[in-house]
């Protein structure tokens, strides 16, 4: 099998490696299937522009055509290279631009602006929202540190505590603020749960950053999976394949796309962030029953989020169609 190589293009600055993904495979060099994934390679067969940020500055009423317009946005200032030249020479039907933020209010004209932009160089254009290109799920990442073999072939880890859940403080939109608002009133209720993350308010008394999600989440039974989205049928991110990779049983707060993923009974609901959400909590979390009752449901979910939604399988099956 002729193994096709994949380039990619991010703006997010931890996703700059070589090595980008290869953790997601059991293979050497990030094979999989079909493909290889190298994201700085010179000359790829194709090339995944993955949440790539293109100018957003607003339109504006101009005598050119919106074409015209989008291309002089990209000239280049004398020390950087031209968009032209960012794509490495690989042809419009082989580049992928995959947006995987969520569709919050702030931002939703500046999405509409990058989809527009990744339609003059992208054959392929899709995100997590109703009026992306191609309205689709985001194709599964996760930030489990754990080796592929070892996540696919271990059984549950020995479970020492209740419950844990990592976030940040970001506080930049209604949605994110509302999150916080929740952290603050469960730790005012004295649930019992253990809190990580990075930025947290100094009144979230936490237990610090883990470079590791698999050290947050495997001793603990449930998971608290809080998006930050979830009003639409698309969005659904690594929070819950995280839990899942860690054999937690998420306690999901989110949109409907989880419940075509995965299978029944492999996440628990959280009905809403507030008193009644608590409640919920308090209840499932008081016994380890839930999570010995889903457990095989995780493990059925687990072999789906690293065989079947797993990014590098999703590239794999896009490269096929052109077999």
């Amino acid at each position: 099998m002729t193994q096709k190589m994949i380039g990619m293009l991010t703006s997010y600055p931890g996703l700059k490696q070589s090595d980008w993904l290869w953790k997601q495979t059991p293979n050497s060099f990030g094979k999989w299937e079909n493909i290889i994934m190298q994201a700085d390679h010179p000359r790829p067969d194709f090339l995944l522009m993955y949440q790539f940020d293109f100018s957003h500055k607003k339109a504006k009423k101009i005598s050119k055509s919106w074409r015209e317009y989008i291309k002089e946005l990209f000239k280049p200032k004398k020390s950087e290279p031209s968009i032209e030249e960012k794509l490495r020479g690989v042809p419009k039907e082989k580049i992928i631009y995959l947006l995987r933020e969520p569709p919050l209010q702030k931002v939703v004209e500046k999405h509409k602006i990058f989809y527009e932009q990744a339609k003059i160089y992208c054959g392929y254009v899709s995100g997590p929202d109703d009026f992306a290109p191609t309205p689709d799920y985001m194709p599964a990442i996760w930030y489990v540190g754990n080796s592929f073999r070892e996540l696919n072939e271990m059984g549950p880890p020995e479970k020492e505590k209740t419950c844990s859940w990592i976030t940040s403080g970001i506080s930049r939109t209604v949605n994110h603020r509302q999150r916080l608002a929740f952290l603050q009133f469960l730790l005012e209720s004295e649930l019992d749960f253990d809190l990580y993350g990075r930025g947290l308010p100094d009144w979230a008394k936490n237990k610090g950053e883990v470079q590791n999600k698999w050290h947050a989440m495997a001793p603990y039974y449930y998971n608290l999976s809080i998006e930050n989205y979830a009003e639409n049928d698309w969005y659904v991110s690594e929070k819950l394949w995280d839990a899942l990779l860690s054999w937690c049983l998420p306690i999901y707060y989110g949109g409907s796309a989880a419940d075509k993923l995965l299978p029944p009974g492999s996440f628990l609901r959280l009905p809403s962030m507030d008193e009644r959400g608590l409640s919920y909590i308090k209840e499932v979390t008081s016994t380890p029953d839930a999570w010995h009752e889903a457990k095989n449901a995780i493990a059925e979910a687990r072999q789906i989020i690293l065989h079947k939604l797993n990014l590098l399988n999703w590239l794999s099956e896009f490269v096929t169609k052109f077999s």
